[in-house]
Formats: structure tokens, C-alpha cells, sequence
């Protein structure tokens, strides 16, 4: 007979297990933004994804109690911008709920089908929403990438058991 490794005490599943369990998953951080009636929108996301080459495609999460949900629910087009290590206050702003996100220090333009580009980051993607999913709460935004600049200044920046960091080698 084979020993097994304590596995520790099972939980059901709950909200709380699953944000206890990725607060352990490192994630790459960007920043998700919009062109609304009321101005620009934008909102930190953990959950951003590669989905197809073939076309470009990706994917993001937004929860539908977000303040930025409204502007996403009827939007055309997003901008996709990963951050560097140098942004973690960046992050922090755009995470933060009721801080106006575009105001200074938040350096930014108007670009592509007036979709906000923000400066200084390693890259960035104009991107045509295509479907917006279902799931649970939240709503998983598939997007075709249509045209972005890969070479911005910096290392990327990671979120990790709830705070905002660097690689380490």
C-alpha cells in the first residue's frame, strides 16, 4: 500500500475557496478600457486570455456589478493593455472602486476607434468585441484583436496572494 500526502481538509466549494485558491495563482495584470457616453472606462483584469490565433482572439472577465460593466455591455471596441513592474500604482487606480481612473497621474490618448490607450506600458491591443458569455456573475468578453504595439518599456507585472509584483528569477 502507498502512502498519500496529507491533502489537508477538503472544502466545499464557496466564493471564499476559490479566491483563497487564486490568491496562490500568479496572474499577468491589465488594464481593460472603453469609450462610454460618460467618458472613458477602465478596470484592472487578472483574468485576461489568450483564446485563438486564427483569428486573434482573447478573452477577459468583467463582473456585472462593476461600474464599468454599463459602458462594456454596449461597447464595440476595448483596449487591452499589459502592465510592467513599474505600474503598480497604475494598477492599484484602476483596481480601486470610485477613483477617478483617467484623471493625473494617469497618463493616456484617445486611440484607435476612440478606444483609451494608456501610456508607458509594455504593450497594448485594439481589440472588436465579438460575444459576451454568461458566467455566473460575471460576463466573459471574447475579443478579435485588431491591430497593437508590443514594445513598451518594462518587465511585466504579476498579481500574487493579493498584491501587485515583479518576477523574481
Amino acid at each position: 500500500m502507498t502512502a498519500t500526502p496529507d491533502l489537508g481538509a477538503p472544502r466545499l466549494a464557496s466564493p471564499e475557496l476559490l479566491r483563497t485558491v487564486f490568491r496562490r495563482h500568479a496572474a499577468g495584470v491589465a488594464v481593460i478600457t472603453a469609450y462610454g457616453e460618460r467618458g472613458p472606462v477602465g478596470f484592472t483584469a487578472t483574468s485576461l486570455t489568450s483564446v485563438s490565433a486564427e483569428p486573434p482572439m482573447l478573452s477577459f472577465g468583467i463582473g456585472t456589478g462593476s461600474s464599468c460593466w454599463p459602458t462594456l455591455s454596449g461597447a464595440t471596441h476595448v483596449g487591452v493593455h499589459l502592465l510592467g513592474e513599474h505600474q503598480r500604482e497604475l494598477a492599484a487606480t484602476f483596481a480601486r472602486s470610485g477613483a477617478d481612473r483617467f484623471a493625473p497621474p494617469t497618463s493616456w490618448r484617445p486611440g484607435p476607434e476612440g478606444v483609451p490607450v494608456l501610456d508607458a506600458v509594455p504593450a497594448w491591443l485594439i481589440c472588436r468585441i465579438t460575444a459576451r458569455v454568461p458566467a455566473g456573475d460575471h460576463r466573459i468578453v471574447l475579443a478579435e484583436v485588431l491591430m497593437g504595439d508590443p514594445t513598451g518599456p518594462g518587465q511585466p507585472l504579476l498579481y500574487h496572494q493579493g498584491r501587485f509584483t515583479g518576477l523574481r528569477d
